[in-house]
């Protein structure tokens, strides 16, 4: 592959400004300073420094972020600044442009915090979020009032939401505290644990998502850090391309 095609790949900017990198002698490889744009590498395991800053060429990004509150999912953010803006602008940018750059595997509320995927493969978001491959997601909630037997029944017995008439239920409930809850669902409806919550007669105060399919969000990575998946942890999700 060509090092501009590769820098490209990779979200450095349009295959032009990529050029200009290499041009501008601001591209390593191995310690050597690349000048030609046209320069052919095997990019497998490949690891080059973009201004001072190394890479390891990714074909695909697959990324965990611990998300802080008062942040949003979104590219367009509105009110809250986007969680886009915790990523180095070439993972946002992978293939020429944000909109081809990571997306959020499933998204979190503004005042959601825990684990969050980001990927630019389409059939890893896709197996993740899609209801029929009932991956668990596991969520912390700090509930506003004590909790009660008959609200844990009921969260496992099934809730019916304003959105459909089928009841929707918890695959695991257990209280770890006299406020607190540890609940696991298989789905992803919109604002789907407040509104089960609320379903039986309390309220989220905070809520914490601490682990996708058999992934926890690790201890040492703080609020608003992001790390690669290692494929230890992509068969942690059970997904291997």
């Amino acid at each position: 592959m060509q090092i501009q095609q590769l820098l490209f790949s990779q979200g450095f900017g349009t295959r032009r400004v990529c050029a200009g990198l290499v041009q501008q002698g601001l591209v390593e490889v191995a310690g050597r300073l690349i000048d030609d744009p046209g320069l052919e590498l095997d990019p497998e395991g490949l690891v080059f420094r973009v201004q001072g800053v190394d890479w390891l060429y990714q074909e695909r990004a697959y990324l965990m972020l611990h998300k802080p509150a008062g942040f949003e999912c979104s590219h367009k953010a509105g009110a809250w600044p986007s969680v886009y803006t915790l990523l180095p602008a070439p993972l946002r940018e992978r293939g020429g442009s944000a909109a081809a750059g990571v997306q959020a595997v499933g998204r979190l509320d503004q005042d959601t915090t825990g684990l969050l995927l980001l990927s630019d493969d389409g059939r890893f978001i896709h197996k993740l979020t899609s209801p029929k491959h009932h991956v668990p997601k596991v969520y912390e909630i700090t509930l506003r009032h004590a909790l009660v037997q008959k609200q844990i029944d009921a969260l496992l017995a099934g809730v019916v939401l304003d959105d459909g008439p089928k009841p929707v239920r918890a695959a695991a409930c257990l209280a770890s505290g006299p406020r607190a809850l540890s609940l696991t669902l298989t789905e992803g409806k919109y604002h789907q644990v407040k509104r089960m919550i609320a379903a039986v007669g309390n309220r989220v105060e905070q809520l914490h998502r601490s682990r996708i399919g058999d992934l926890p969000l690790p201890s040492d990575l703080a609020p608003g850090q992001w790390r690669w998946l290692t494929a230890d942890q992509l068969q942690a999700l059970a997904y291997r391309g």
